[in-house]
């Protein structure tokens, strides 16, 4: 398989971080729709500095340059809409339905043992007003579930399938093609219908921890920006843009 739009893919065996790699190349020109993709990474890093790691050969590392010319306000779906395209793509290769935890997590498996299988990271730097280059960064766990931090898992151990690397790639470049071109084509508005539909804990009770303090209440959904909305019981609807999405108590049957 191979994307449906021309990628340029720098390979290498090991690299301290794919962001830190790909936003090099960026700054010095690299065409948008090229990706970074590595065996290892000795120094990744998840949303909020969370160190990524795993063993050389058992996970996906990779960070996509892209340069959408979108108003820089408009960049907080892109890593929704990502998030989309690698559900997708695990889907495809695995036949094992994927749901996505907001903002950037990818689950598989069944209530309650959903894991996390993959994150998004996204990163941009602005010229002026405009968007310079925006960086994805895109993490699959696919083999060594034994090297996991909790709450976490891997494609082999979720579904009894371990795609090769090279081919998680292409599969998930043939995904984001179509979305990223709807994301352009629509000014950064692409519609989250989709993600909406794959969300966990939708609808339940939850806590949204931030860095100063806990708001619970319930995920009612994602606005059109992608922020999260929380209905508490005496503040109303309130919105978020970033934060720890984590399952409050359950309600009895």
């Amino acid at each position: 398989m191979t994307p449906s739009r021309g990628w340029v893919i720098h390979r290498y065996d090991s690299v301290a971080s794919t962001m830190d790699v790909a936003a090099r190349l960026a700054r010095f020109g690299a065409p948008e729709r090229t990706a970074v993709v590595s065996a290892e990474q000795t120094a990744g890093r998840g949303r909020a500095g969370r160190a990524w790691q795993a063993p050389p050969g058992s996970s996906l590392f990779c960070t996509l340059v892209l340069r959408p010319q979108v108003a820089p306000n408009r960049l907080s779906t892109l890593p929704l809409v990502t998030g989309m395209a690698v559900a997708e793509a695990i889907e495809q290769l695995t036949g094992t339905p994927v749901q996505l935890k907001w903002p950037n997590d990818v689950w598989i498996g069944s209530d309650p043992e959903r894991r996390k299988v993959a994150g998004i990271l996204a990163a941009s730097a602005l010229r002026g007003s405009a968007i310079e280059h925006a960086l994805i960064g895109i993490g699959v766990n696919i083999a060594a579930a034994d090297a996991l931090p909790p709450g976490a898992t891997t494609l082999q151990a979720a579904t009894g399938a371990a795609p090769p690397a090279h081919e998680l790639l292409l599969t998930i470049l043939a995904r984001v093609d179509p979305a990223y071109d709807a994301f352009v084509s629509s000014g950064g508005r692409s519609a989250l219908g989709q993600w909406r539909s794959r969300a966990v804990l939708l609808g339940e009770q939850v806590a949204l921890e931030d860095a100063r303090r806990v708001h619970r209440g319930v995920f009612v959904g994602i606005d059109e920006d992608g922020a999260l909305l929380l209905r508490d019981r005496e503040q109303g609807l309130l919105r978020f843009v970033a934060g720890d999405l984590i399952r409050g108590p359950r309600a009895l049957p």
